[in-house]
């Protein structure tokens, strides 16, 4: 029995529910990419349809028309352009909501001129009756010539009918709503004749669009049927109003609207959420909420997270034979990934809390309220959503810069974006704020703790705002963009959306993580058991010698411990890290956690798992504890603690301002296409980062 693949691709406004239809159909079944040779993130996923069919699904970026404004936008019009693509769409599932549906049929009658398998799915269709909305099912279908599913993925239903319908795709009608090229007869009638055998709206919207088109040079067309811009430009607003006329005359009929039925929850809301006062306020509470809850929920699992980790290696070192290969696993691997799982519950609560804001439509407001302090600053209103997506992840928070048209904004919102703190800075955070922050609570309510995460998130973002002002000074940026975000309707956050986004965020943090720190646990591993020279060759003599030949008595028992020590100091990490010593000690920093300062430039969440290397490298001999009690207990040679407050203070610091992320840099360098911006994040930042520090120590120690 053959299996039949089919493409299936998801296309719609933002803010339709796409993404929890997408959810719906693939579950945990998802992949996600770049499209070749952008940097604009795709989602694929699978589905099983019946036992010899089965889908790819495309989740492909939110866009309100085929005239594209932004680099996302072009992805969805050069896929469904490009039959020779392997997911060009055998049926493509436009993705509407119940409540914006004339806005939405814009997009969809343009897709059915592509002449492609075309399903409509009416989504959120649970609020029909509350919004007083009915519909005409049967005759909108004869109207828009396709076959229509009502959908609510709130509540399951239409799930199965959709698939039912995806499997029936070659009986759709792939005939167009309307014809919209009688805006201009004898110009596209003139376009026909020259390419009878192509599509007349694909070549339209290669004359229109900057995209690409197989098998004909654009150029060859554009020069052939060429129009000024402002003739192009008059032309595509004829389309569109003949479209909505189109739509507004189907909708009359197949739309009824009640609205003494609907409830105007959400105007209250909006007036109180984004309140000029009120707004921030509640904002900065749900903040602190949120940092107060990082760190008392996941108390509970990283400590036992981290005992496990340090049962396990203490037990891989008794039980295995003895060997490179045990001390490889006990002390390189082990710890060096538990340094990083032991963050998986941080990581998911914020994860989680991201989730539920997005889904329940408050992001948007928070985007809406932090667009009046941007443009104080000579930031576009489109800057915020990078910078908000970026305490997740730099790189498509850098990426998501692309919808600013204005260059010198774009640039600008690039090179501070990475000042918003990180979910890879979160590991750093945490470890040193339960080193050096006592568990104490203000009132009795609120974790100080809790609370110091809170200030350096604010100061991340304190620190992009500043330098934008500083950068719009020195850029002269003069030309304004406008900002415009949609505001979605409220409501409740789907459990599965929202399981699905904290798992896949999470595991994709954790394994993309976890590649590098293996690889430099093991690298570190190997340079703190090896050394040149007869010092480390012969530490067991030279240590022997020196506690026999002390006139203090000492416990033969901890000659092992100081074999150790003495080795790990003269191996190469050791001298690695006593070469760079003097940089790093004005800072309070001792050579180890330099080693991890530097390894960490690979990616922040590192410097724990490197730590948590070297400490096992060098640990005692019956030494067991965790990575937090090893470092905790580390003391310099006059007995003072090597993470102490001033010392503490000054790493959160320097890791609130330094580009520690090389990943973060080449994606920069391929956004500006030149290494002079991202040399300048590296000098400015880590510049800044240092001097800070310095300071810190320096007032503090």
């Amino acid at each position: 029995m053959s299996i039949q693949n089919i493409n299936v691709a998801l296309i719609g406004n933002p803010n339709t529910g796409k993404t929890s239809v997408f959810n719906q159909l693939t579950g945990l079944k998802q992949q996600v990419g770049n499209y070749p040779g952008i940097t604009v993130e795709k989602k694929l996923g699978f589905c099983k349809l019946t036992n010899t069919i089965k889908a790819n699904i495309l989740d492909l970026p939110g866009t309100y028309s085929l005239n594209a404004s932004s680099i996302d936008e072009n992805v969805v019009i050069e896929l469904l352009l490009n039959k020779n693509d392997k997911l060009f769409p055998d049926v493509a599932v436009v993705i509407t909501d119940v409540e914006n549906l004339k806005r939405n049929l814009l997009l969809f009658t343009q897709i059915k001129d592509l002449e492609i398998p075309t399903i409509l799915v009416i989504n959120m269709t649970d609020r029909m009756k509350s919004k007083g909305i009915s519909l005409d099912i049967s005759f909108l279908e004869v109207q828009l010539k396709t076959r229509i599913v009502l959908v609510s993925t709130r509540k399951g239903i239409g799930i199965d009918e959709l698939k039912n319908t995806i499997v029936d795709y070659k009986n759709l009608s792939s005939e167009p709503c309307l014809n919209a090229s009688i805006i201009d007869v004898e110009y596209f009638n003139k376009l026909r004749h020259a390419f009878p055998n192509q599509l007349l709206y694909k070549l339209w919207l290669v004359i229109t669009q900057d995209v690409n088109f197989l098998n004909l040079e654009r150029n060859e067309i554009r020069n052939t049927f060429t129009k000024s811009h402002s003739d192009l430009k008059r032309l595509q607003q004829k389309e569109t109003i003949k479209r909505y006329q189109f739509i507004n005359d189907t909708l009359k009929v197949g739309q009824t609207i009640d609205s003494t039925n609907a409830t105007d929850l959400r105007s209250k809301l909006d007036k109180v959420l984004t309140h000029k006062i009120f707004g921030y306020a509640i904002f900065f509470g749900i903040l602190l909420l949120i940092f107060q809850s990082i760190f008392d929920w996941s108390s509970y699992p990283m400590d036992f997270i981290d005992a496990s980790f340090a049962d396990l290696a203490n037990y891989a070192k008794t039980h295995l034979p003895a060997g490179e290969f045990t001390n490889l696993i006990s002390e390189g691997i082990i710890p060096g990934i538990g340094g990083i799982v032991i963050f998986i519950p941080q990581i998911a609560f914020l994860f989680l809390f991201i989730s539920v804001l997005e889904e329940s439509g408050y992001m948007s407001r928070v985007v809406f309220l932090m667009d009046k302090i941007m443009r104080r600053y000579g930031l576009s209103g489109k800057s915020v959503v990078p910078l908000i997506s970026g305490t997740a992840c730099a790189i498509p928070a850098i990426m998501s810069a692309r919808n600013i048209e204005n260059w010198k904004e774009r640039l600008i919102t690039i090179l501070v974006t990475p000042f918003i703190t990180c979910s890879a800075r979160l590991p750093v955070y945490a470890i040193l704020i339960a080193l050096i922050i006592p568990n104490k609570r203000l009132f009795g309510v609120f974790s100080l703790q809790g609370a110091t995460l809170m200030i350096l998130y604010l100061l991340g973002f304190g620190m992009a705002i500043f330098s934008a002002y500083i950068l719009n000074k020195i850029l002269k940026v003069k030309t304004k963009s406008y900002f415009v975000v949609e505001m979605p309707n409220y409501k409740l956050p789907l459990f599965k959306n929202v399981a699905i986004n904290v798992i896949e965020k999470t595991k994709s943090f954790v394994f993309g993580a976890g590649k590098i720190i293996l690889a430099i646990s093991i690298i570190l591993w190997f340079l703190g058991s090896h050394g040149p020279g007869n010092d480390f060759k012969n530490a067991q003599n030279i240590v022997e010698k020196e506690v026999y030949s002390s006139p203090m008595k000492i416990n033969p028992s901890v000659i092992s411990d100081r074999v150790s020590e003495y080795k790990l100091e003269h191996s190469y990490i050791g001298i690695i890290g006593k070469s760079i010593e003097p940089v790093i000690q004005p800072l309070g920093y001792d050579w180890k956690i330099g080693i991890a300062v530097v390894t960490s430039f690979a990616a922040r969440e590192v410097f724990v798992g490197t730590l948590a290397t070297i400490y096992s490298v060098g640990s005692k001999s019956d030494d067991d504890s965790t990575i937090k009690n090893r470092m905790e207990s580390e003391v310099h040679d006059d007995g003072r603690k090597v993470f102490n407050f001033a010392t503490g203070v000054s790493l959160l610091l320097f890791y609130a301002f330094a580009m520690q992320c090389a990943s973060t840099l080449a994606i920069t360098k391929k956004e500006t296409n030149s290494w002079k911006w991202p040399l300048v994040q590296l000098i400015f930042m880590s510049g800044f980062a240092y001097i800070t520090a310095l300071i810190a120590y320096q007032i503090l120690k």
